[in-house]
């Protein structure tokens, strides 16, 4: 049965150590090498020592937008000596260049809600809060549920930035500490990361599922947390904790559809450059001792 390793400091409420997990072959994911988490911008001073100096924080993948990035500033870490940060965005438009300054343009989520008002669309890919946005009806398909409309959305990021996905993954395995992966909740563009850097190593789908779920403990803390910044306060003021929850059939889905299309994980990373060497050394960081 799986049971989150939350790491409980202040300044997050969503960070949690995947260690424990037992792959297929009957290995296991060693402690302190792969963390998620929320928005890492609250850290305390003595959060940041118990990262850097308890746990061997080395290498923080960053995937907000660079728009979030900038009407958020800097974090803590961003000042730690020794710590290495990779930022890759998830969207395809998101950019640093543009004529208008990251601070004062719109979230990409945003865009897609005004450009989906204007045009009436049935559904649009996107994301209408940090993670995940909420489920208006009318964003759907007719006949999708719920957990089809944010499977195929988790799976828009791979195809809109498959080469931040493969970079994250990268990341992770040439780390030669722990990593964290994160964005603003730490639940869907984290999610999709660490559940592929998982499942490339091995471990099966039920505990890909049920870690994914987990972030469905904190949502409602979450929520305070991004209410207060000013990247999101104002488009999650009418959401609602049961709107934010991730359930298990939406990582199952997207799980299933990856192995209908690729055969698996390793299938869809084989189809963007990810070579068998990738798939041991990033092994060899996640499982050897």
């Amino acid at each position: 049965m799986y049971r989150p390793n939350w790491i409980e400091l202040d300044g997050v409420v969503n960070m949690r150590d995947l260690g424990g997990m037992v792959t297929t072959d009957g290995d296991t994911v060693r402690p302190r090498r792969l963390l998620r988490s929320d928005n890492l911008q609250d850290l305390t001073p003595e959060s940041v020592e118990v990262l850097v100096s308890r746990l061997g924080l080395r290498d923080v993948v960053d995937l907000r937008t660079h728009v979030e990035v900038a009407k958020e500033g800097d974090g803590p870490l961003r000042a730690v000596a020794g710590v290495r940060h990779h930022h890759h965005t998830l969207y395809r438009e998101d950019s640093a260049e543009s004529g208008i300054p990251a601070a004062e343009r719109a979230l990409p989520w945003e865009t897609d809600e005004r450009r989906h008002a204007a045009t009436g669309a049935a559904t649009v890919a996107s994301e209408v809060s940090p993670e995940p946005p909420s489920e208006p009806e009318q964003r759907r398909s007719p006949g999708q549920s719920h957990d089809e409309f944010w499977s195929e959305h988790y799976l828009s990021y791979l195809a809109s930035r498959p080469d931040s996905v493969v970079a994250a993954l990268h990341a992770i395995a040439s780390s030669d500490g722990a990593v964290v992966v994160h964005c603003a909740a730490g639940k869907d563009r984290t999610g999709t990361v660490v559940g592929l850097a998982l499942k490339a190593v091995g471990v099966p789908d039920d505990l890909v599922i049920a870690d994914y779920a987990a972030s469905a403990e904190r949502v409602a803390a979450i929520m305070d947390r991004l209410r207060v910044k000013p990247a999101y306060a104002a488009n999650l003021r009418d959401k609602t904790v049961a709107q934010q929850s991730p359930t298990t059939d939406t990582m199952r889905l997207l799980l299933t559809t990856l192995d209908e299309r690729y055969g698996g994980a390793l299938g869809w990373l084989d189809t963007q450059g990810w070579t068998p060497s990738d798939t041991e050394r990033l092994r060899r960081k996640l499982l050897d001792d």
